[in-house]
Order: structure tokens, then sequence, then C-alpha cells
């Protein structure tokens, strides 16, 4: 009797082993994951990844491909591209500080920035990492292939809450991210085709140069007009239509798709005099802001000292003190600005996402 109830005994513990084999916890996945991101410090750490992004802020969503590239020790690539509308941005970190690069336009801003070390960014490894390892909170499944972590999100943007993210269960790396909002509505989804850790990088792979000269043989050239203006690229009839139907040099002036609740447009006039033919959008109500649109003329490097902000489709800077200005070029060669001395960033970050989808008028 005491032999049969020890066999018992063995086969059961033998059961639970077997069952509980391959199996992780969120507690084992957590360890692991703070051993990856101690690898990426170390001085191979490098990763290399492609995907889609899709941004449902506008009327429209938005799709870019995005390519993401790291190298310790704050080596940084970031190029996505707007297939709709045929324009190409890559922000770079390297020993020289942040670009913001157009090649099709020739155009780069430097910014005064230590991006991306105090900024979450939705398809940076390093993000996604210290999002689930920080969340006490954390949910967690295991399905076929992916460990799925919910966790807070902490982006720039107040607007976005929660964020799913799936990880491969044999490598860690990222296979998808979704973040919402206070309603649970997805703002913005990344889907990664590849990703691979420890790649190779060429020696210029982080050069602004390189990657300006690059940029332009993978892209069209920018079009001109006859005064030499460079034209935005246009994929459609609709696009082509729109550009003929303003003067040389002018452009349909953009019209926020979004206004805080309490604002109306009080009016839209011309800069006269203006060479970069800028025009003002003024509105008034719970908040004061102007919206100045403008084609610059200079193609000049620019240090903008400020807060370098992630809008989703393209990058901004914030600077000004008790009075705000929100600056971001999409890529167009349309140059925007958001002025407040009482308009919430959230707020400014939300009126130019929804501007990316809108066309001139």
């Amino acid at each position: 009797m005491r032999r049969t109830a020890w066999v018992l005994a063995v086969i059961m513990c033998v059961t639970l082993i077997m069952t509980g084999c391959g199996k992780k916890d969120a507690a084992s996945v957590v360890k692991d994951l703070n051993n990856v991101a101690d690898k990426l410090e170390s001085k191979s750490g490098a990763y290399q990844g492609e995907g889609t992004m899709t941004l449902y802020t506008g009327e429209q969503p938005q799709e870019y491909k995005v390519e993401v590239w790291y190298k310790n020790p704050s080596y940084y690539r970031i190029s996505l591209a707007n297939t709709q509308k045929n324009i190409t941005q890559i922000v770079l970190r390297n020993d020289e500080g942040v670009f913001v690069l157009t090649p099709s336009l020739g155009k780069s801003f430097r910014f005064q920035s230590d991006w991306p070390d105090n900024q979450g960014q939705v398809y940076l490894y390093q993000t996604l990492l210290k999002g689930i390892t920080a969340d006490d909170n954390r949910q967690f499944v295991a399905d076929k292939d992916s460990y799925v972590f919910e966790v807070a999100a902490n982006y720039q943007s107040s607007a976005l809450v929660r964020q799913k993210i799936w990880l491969d269960k044999k490598t860690y790396a990222p296979k998808q991210v979704q973040v919402s909002d206070s309603e649970a509505k997805v703002v913005v989804n990344v889907k990664f085709d590849k990703f691979a850790f420890d790649p190779q990088f060429a020696a210029d792979a982080f050069d602004m140069q390189k990657n300006m000269a690059s940029g332009k043989s993978e892209n069209t050239v920018a079009q001109v007009d006859e005064n030499g203006n460079p034209l935005p690229a246009a994929d459609s009839q609709d696009a082509a239509q729109n550009q003929a139907a303003v003067p040389a040099g002018d452009f349909g002036v953009i019209e926020p798709g979004y206004t805080p609740e309490g604002v109306t447009l009080k009016d839209s006039n011309k800069v006269e005099n203006s060479e970069d033919h800028a025009v003002l959008l003024r509105y008034d109500g719970t908040y004061q802001y102007t919206i100045m649109e403008s084609r610059p003329l200079d193609q000049a490097v620019s240090l903008a000292p400020g807060t370098m902000v992630d809008l989703g489709f393209t990058w901004g800077v914030l600077t000004g003190d008790e009075q705000q200005t929100l600056t971001w070029m999409p890529g167009d060669g349309v140059q925007y600005r958001i002025t407040s001395p009482n308009l919430p960033v959230s707020e400014m970050m939300e009126i130019a996402a929804s501007m990316e989808d809108q066309t001139g008028k």
C-alpha cells in the first residue's frame, strides 16, 4: 500500500513538471526582458526592425512604412515613409546631434536634444521593454507563439493611455504594438514584419550626409515650379488639380480637422509681402492660438533649441515658456507653427495630427 502511494506521488510530480515544462509566467519573462535590456546597453548591443505603423488620429487612417536601427551607445535611425504622399523622413542621432531629414527636399533640421532618452517612442524596442518592466500592474497572457503584455502607456501625448505589446516567445522580438486612448480606442498600431538583434551596420549607416544622399536615390527628387520653389509630391490626379488651382509658390491652406471644445476659427489671412507665402489662421474661445503655414525658401540646416516632439507622422520642436510654439515640417515643403499662451501641448499635438490627412483649400 505504501509502495503504491509512493509510486502515485512520483507520477504526480513528474506530471506536474512536464505540464509546467516550457511555460513561463509574467515574472520570469520580465526577468528575461531585463537581461535583454542589459545586453542592448552592452558594447555590441544593436537591433534592426521593419514594419508598418497606422495612425488613427485624423479622419482617415494614415499608414507609414517604418524602419528602426539602433546601435550602442546612442546611435538611432528611424525612417518613416508615407506611401500615399511619396514622402520619407528620417530622424537620426549620431555623435553630431539629432537630425530630422527630408531627403527629397534636401531639408534637414538639427535639434539640441537628448532624444530619445527621456521620450517614449512606440517603435523603439527600449521603450517597449521599459513599459513592460516598469508597470507593476501589468497584465500578461501567453498565446500560441507570443507573450502579450498590457501596460500603461508613457508617451508625450496624454491621449495615449494603454498599450498592448506582443513579443515573440523564442526571441522576445516585438511583433505588434497597439496604443489606445482612455476609451480603449486604438490610436496607434505598429506591426513588425522583420526584427533582428545584433545586425552588422555599415560604418556610415548613421552619417547625416550619407542618409541625405541615400534618401534621394531611393525617392524621387522633389519637383519645382518655374520660380524654383519645391512642389509637394502629387500621387493622384486630385493632388495635381489642387496644386494647379493655386498660384505658383502658394499652396492650399490646410485647416485642422480637430479644434478643442469651445474654440472657433476667428479669421484666416495671407501675410502680405511674405516671401514664403505665409498664411495665418487665428482661433479664439476657450484657448487662443494661431496657426501659421508657410513654404520656407531656406533649405539650410538649422539648429532649433527646444523640446523634440514626436507627432507620430513626423517630429516637431516645442519652444517658448509663457507663449509656446510647436513647429513641424511633414515633408511636403510646407512648415506649420502653432503659437499660443494657453493651449496645452497635448492639444497642440492633436491639432497637428488632425492636419496630416487634410487637403488644401
